[in-house]
This record gives structure tokens, C-alpha cells and sequence, in this order.
């Protein structure tokens, strides 16, 4: 589950794995938390549930405290698999960029309280876009030189003034 506490939501892309859902065919689950305060920085109480509805069902989710969290990143499969769990999800964000230009929403999107997604929607205007022979989501862009450039969305040069990506030093 990928979370954006800026926004206090979180999407599991990964939600139609369960046939139940998948009949549903409402693609990834989004919902909106109303993240709590905590004096260790978390963003919510471990063992605590959000609860959304899917057509007729409704979905538990129970937040797992850091050490499950590390325990899952830390696991040799999830280290051996990093470079494609990355490659995933900077597509999907890059995927999420081309849906949030579209007519009628870029406007709204610009005016999101998020500086990086203001900048990238500007770097990548109306770019064409195209996976390659890997599977990468690559933008064509001009380069400082006029010529063309498929860069994908973490290759996109932002300003040094744009916050950089999670994690946040």
C-alpha cells in the first residue's frame, strides 16, 4: 500500500489481487485517512483499521507498527525484487501524472497544495509518453540542447527548490 500523508490518503494498487474484488472492477482502492498525531511520527496508531467499501463489500485495513513495516522492506525477497518494486512504482505515479494532465483536471491538479506534482506536470506538459522494451514509462523531452530525451518520471531534472521524493532525507 503505497500511503501520501501530505494528502492523507492511500492507494493499494494491488487491491484486485482477490477475485472478489477484481469483479468489482473499480481498479486500485484510494481513501482518505485523518492521520493522527503521534509523538513518534507516526501517522497512525498501530493495530488501528480503515475500513472502505467495494461495491458490496467492505475491506479492513489493520496499520502495522514499524517493525512490520521493516520486517516486510528488510525481507531478502523484498531487497532482491527493490529495483522492480521501484521501476513499478514510479510507473504507476507516472501513469498517475498523464491521468492528472488530462482536460479538466490538470487545473485542479495545479492548484494542489503539492509543489513536486506542480512541477512535474509543468516539466512534462503535454509530452507523448510510451513504455520501453523494459517495461519503463519514459517521457519524450526536450534537453537542454533542444534534443529529444525519454527520461522517465525520476529522471525528470526539477528545480533544486522542489522537495525531492519520499523517502525525505
Amino acid at each position: 500500500m503505497l500511503v501520501l500523508p501530505d494528502s492523507e490518503r492511500f492507494v493499494d494498487a494491488t487491491v484486485e489481487q482477490f477475485d472478489e474484488i477484481r469483479e468489482v472492477g473499480a481498479g486500485p482502492m484510494i481513501g482518505k485517512v485523518a492521520m493522527s498525531t503521534h509523538d513518534d511520527g507516526s501517522m497512525m496508531e498501530p493495530g488501528g483499521q480503515v475500513m472502505l467499501q467495494r461495491g458490496d463489500l467492505v475491506l479492513t485495513y489493520t496499520i502495522a507498527g514499524p517493525d512490520a513495516v521493516a520486517s516486510i522492506v528488510e525481507h531478502p525477497e523484498a531487497v532482491a525484487h527493490a529495483d522492480g518494486h521501484h521501476r513499478t512504482g514510479v510507473n504507476v505515479a507516472s501513469f498517475a501524472l498523464v491521468a492528472l494532465r488530462g482536460e479538466g483536471v490538470r487545473g485542479r491538479a495545479m492548484q494542489a497544495p503539492h509543489p513536486r506534482l506542480r512541477a512535474l506536470l509543468r516539466a512534462v506538459g503535454d509530452a507523448p509518453y510510451e513504455a520501453d522494451e523494459a517495461g519503463n514509462v519514459r517521457f519524450c523531452l526536450a534537453g537542454q540542447t533542444g534534443r529529444e530525451q525519454w527520461l522517465r518520471l525520476d529522471e525528470i531534472p526539477l528545480p533544486p527548490t522542489v522537495p525531492t521524493a519520499w523517502p525525505r532525507p
